[in-house]
C-alpha cells in the first residue's frame, strides 16, 4: 500500500472535523476516525521501520509515537475539542543520542521538525558554555547550504537579553539567547500527496544529522571534549 493512500483517508477525515469540530458530531463519526486513526499508524509505523535504519529510536512503536486527537482546553481560550491534525514525535536512544523528531500531518500545513525544545536548566547552561567557547562548529552547520536549503535557519524561542552570567557583548550572544534550538521543514500538499511520501519524511530527518549529532556531543562532553555519560 502507498503512502499516498494512507494519507488520502486521514486528511479527508480531518477536512470533515474542520467543519464539525463539536463532540456530537465526532462521536456520530468515530468509525471515520478510527479508520483515519489507523491508517496514521501504519503511516509512523512505515516512518519507524526506515529512521531505525540510520539511527536508534527509544520509541517502540508508530502507535506509540502518536499525540491523542483530543485536545486539553482546561487553560485555552480555543475550547474546539479536537486537533486539526495528525501528529508524533520519536525519541533517539541512549544518552550519547540527544533530540526529537516530530511530524505534523495536516491538509495544507503539513512539516516535520526536529531538535532540543526543552532543555533542563543543567543542559541549557552546559550548551550555552560550549557554544561560548566554540560557536564556529554550530555556525558552521547551520550556515551551510544544505541546513539553509531544507530548514531556513535555526529556530527556538529567544530572551531579549543576554542570559544570566553571559554578557550581551558576547561574540556568540546571538547563539546564547536560544532557550530552545530546533529545526523545521515545511511541504507542499502535491509532495505529500505523492507515493512513498514518508520517504521524503524520511530525508528530512536525515539531513537534520548533523545538527543532531553536534548538539548531542556538546551534551555529552564536558569543556575539554572528555565524556561526562
Amino acid at each position: 500500500m502507498s503512502s499516498q493512500s494512507l494519507l488520502n483517508q486521514p486528511f479527508q477525515f480531518l477536512n470533515k472535523l474542520e467543519d464539525n469540530n463539536n463532540r456530537e458530531w465526532f462521536n456520530k463519526n468515530k468509525g471515520l476516525y478510527l479508520e483515519a486513526h489507523q491508517q496514521i499508524i501504519e503511516f509512523a509505523d512505515l516512518l519507524l521501520s526506515e529512521l531505525n535504519k540510520t539511527d536508534v529510536i527509544e520509541t517502540p512503536t508508530g502507535k506509540k509515537s502518536l499525540y491523542r486527537i483530543y485536545r486539553d482546553v482546561r487553560f485555552s481560550k480555543d475550547k474546539t475539542p479536537y486537533s486539526l491534525y495528525f501528529g508524533g514525535g520519536y525519541r533517539r536512544a541512549t544518552a550519547e543520542r540527544r533530540g526529537g523528531y516530530y511530524f505534523h500531518l495536516e491538509p495544507g500545513n503539513t512539516y516535520v521538525g526536529g531538535g532540543f525544545w526543552g532543555p533542563n536548566s543543567q543542559d541549557m547552561m552546559h550548551i550555552r558554555k560550549h557554544l561560548q567557547q566554540e560557536p564556529e562548529r554550530l555556525r558552521e552547520i547551520i550556515q551551510s547550504n544544505d541546513f539553509k536549503k531544507n530548514f531556513g535557519s535555526l529556530r527556538g524561542e529567544r530572551l531579549k537579553r543576554a542570559p544570566k552570567g553571559f554578557d550581551v557583548d558576547d561574540p556568540a550572544i546571538d547563539l546564547l539567547r536560544y532557550k530552545q534550538y530546533w529545526v523545521r521543514h515545511e511541504f507542499d500538499m502535491k509532495d505529500v500527496m505523492k507515493p512513498n511520501f514518508h520517504l521524503s519524511i524520511i530525508k528530512q530527518f536525515h539531513h537534520m544529522r548533523p545538527f543532531f549529532d553536534y548538539m548531542s556531543e556538546i551534551l555529552t562532553t564536558d569543556l575539554n571534549g572528555e565524556s561526562i555519560i
